[in-house]
């Protein structure tokens, strides 16, 4: 039960903005202890300007609604902060202003980011199509209850808002194929980093964005994005592994603008990189990358490159050591050495590959996956009538394939 005379607005406003101790409060507004203790009696003493604007800010709430009475004459600091707070956040419209008029409890950030680590795992076999539209609504969710925290809550919620809209970009551009939704999703996301302070969460959603002009062959427009990426990766400690995917990412589109020798060097930066040792932990929304994952990316340039033994040993390679659950990227390396049989002049090697893609795609649909094998179903046409080319057209458009590539 809270204690009598003491300045009970304030104590709940700083508990559930998530500062569970004088002492935390303290340390953020850059005062003493005493000071706070004073605030939080019954009789709190009128805050200088500058520590008005901090309060206000970090806990959500006017001073009135923070329990203080401003002396005959002072300005009351209730509009003053809604007017900084709407400069503040202009040009964020995905990011809502804190709201007046209800405050959520400090474990609303815990709660709100075990749904979002739940999506994240779920995206790895739950279907596309079933699977946007809750984290769509999550997102939603997030952006409501951004209005509702302050302080270190609402950061919280934030940081979370941000990986919901990374991971709802990544469906709509990766999977359900809709790249100029994916790129405004990923902006909102950007916002919510910021929102967040979240650095690597920054660098990684611009990195995700470059992807959009890359495949589209707009190198500058993807490099410019990538050279942000790097920016905010250097603000913070960034793992070896997350440094390597961003070359990957670099070389990514620099081999769709047919640049392979520029990506294999990026590539082997990479390799290097991860050869180092960096021990720095990786955050757990990092899940998208691993060695493998990066042999992959040199085996699709060494196949665009026309190197393809090299190819199809480092595929082989990259195949061998996917774990059984990374079912999605296991599709695209199928996919790859396909082709890389179809261009060595060995359509039935490739159709068995292709085949074994078709296997794993209709377990977990990839839209990546099922664009790999349609290319390679494209190198096959002076190959056509060969019994397996046949026999790969009867498993690519049978009911099911058909069904699921035309509903997505």
């Amino acid at each position: 039960m809270p204690q009598s005379g003491t300045n009970i607005r304030l104590r709940s406003a700083r508990v559930a903005a998530g500062y569970h101790s004088q002492q935390a409060l303290a340390e953020a507004l850059g005062v003493g202890v005493r000071q706070v203790r004073r605030w939080e009696s019954s009789t709190p003493p009128w805050p200088h300007p500058d520590l008005q604007s901090a309060l206000t800010q970090l806990l959500g709430q006017s001073m009135e609604e923070l329990g203080f009475t401003p002396p005959p004459g002072r300005e009351s600091s209730g509009d003053r902060r809604r007017s900084a707070g709407d400069n503040n956040r202009r040009g964020l419209p995905a990011v809502p202003a804190r709201s007046a008029s209800a405050i959520q409890p400090a474990s609303v950030g815990d709660d709100f980011a075990a749904v979002t680590r739940a999506h994240r795992s779920l995206y790895w076999s739950v279907a596309p199509t079933a699977l946007y539209p809750t984290v769509l609504g999550h997102a939603e969710l997030g952006c409501v209850l951004l209005t509702e925290t302050a302080g270190r809550t609402r950061q919280a919620v934030a940081s979370s808002l941000s990986e919901t809209w990374l991971l709802a970009g990544r469906l709509q551009f990766f999977d359900l194929r809709v790249p100029g939704e994916a790129d405004e999703t990923w902006l909102r996301g950007l916002q919510a980093a910021r929102e967040a302070e979240n650095h690597l969460l920054g660098a990684a959603t611009l990195a995700h964005m470059a992807f959009v002009p890359g495949w589209e062959g707009r190198l500058d427009e993807a490099v410019q994005r990538i050279v942000a990426a790097r920016t905010y990766a250097r603000r913070d400690d960034s793992p070896a592994l997350f440094l390597a995917w961003l070359d990957a990412v670099e070389a990514e589109c620099e081999t769709r603008a047919g640049n392979t020798r520029t990506a294999l060097h990026l590539i082997n930066h990479g390799e290097s990189l991860l050869a180092a040792c960096n021990e720095l932990p990786v955050p757990d929304w990092f899940d998208w990358f691993s060695a493998p994952r990066l042999a992959a990316f040199k085996g699709n340039t060494q196949l665009r490159a026309g190197h393809l033994p090299q190819a199809r040993t480092t595929l082989s390679a990259a195949l061998d050591q996917l774990p059984d659950t990374e079912e999605k990227q296991r599709s695209v390396v199928l996919g790859d050495l396909a082709a890389v049989e179809a261009a060595s002049g060995a359509p039935e090697a490739a159709c068995q590959y292709a085949i074994k893609a078709l296997d794993q795609l209709k377990r977990t649909w990839y839209a990546t996956g099922m664009d790999r094998v349609r290319e390679v179903r494209q190198s096959l046409v002076p190959h056509q009538t060969l019994p397996c080319v046949r026999e790969l057209d009867e498993r690519l458009y049978d009911w099911s394939t058909t069904v699921s590539a035309l509903a997505r």
